[in-house]
């Protein structure tokens, strides 16, 4: 078995695990995402384009990349295809190179009205949802 190499964020987010798995992407060929969800993302730039990316590891920004959003992470299957679309128009192509584990965990449009609920009902310590899962 080859080299593996894990990123692990030790803080809230913002720290720029994106960007640094950019840069190890060179140098792989598979870039799994284990954990999260939409409600996070990250921006690369690349020469003067911008990509924004919420579940789909930038990985895929490199041609001939796999990348694989494991079942650690939660996938709202809407946010996955608008991101799927977006890349496509910004002239990269995920196919055959994206892979979605079988084991993902799947919410729907219900998981973030309860969310919403029960944001909504709390008198105290609001924890300012983002309504994504």
């Amino acid at each position: 078995m080859g080299q593996v190499t894990v990123l692990v964020g030790a803080q809230w987010g913002d720290e720029g695990k994106g960007k640094v798995i950019d840069v190890l992407t060179e140098g792989v060929q598979y870039i799994v995402r284990y954990q999260g969800g939409n409600n996070a993302g990250h921006t690369v730039v690349i020469g003067d384009k911008k990509y924004v990316l919420h579940l789909i590891p930038s990985g895929i920004l490199h041609e001939g990349k796999i990348c694989v959003i494991g079942h650690g992470v939660v996938v709202d299957p809407k946010a996955v295809i608008d991101e799927i679309e977006l890349l496509k128009s910004q002239g990269i192509s995920v196919e055959g190179r994206l892979k979605i584990s079988d084991k993902a965990h799947i919410i729907f449009p219900y998981h973030n009205k309860i969310d919403e609920l029960r944001e909504a009902k709390r008198k105290k310590g609001k924890i300012g949802t983002t309504k994504k899962e």
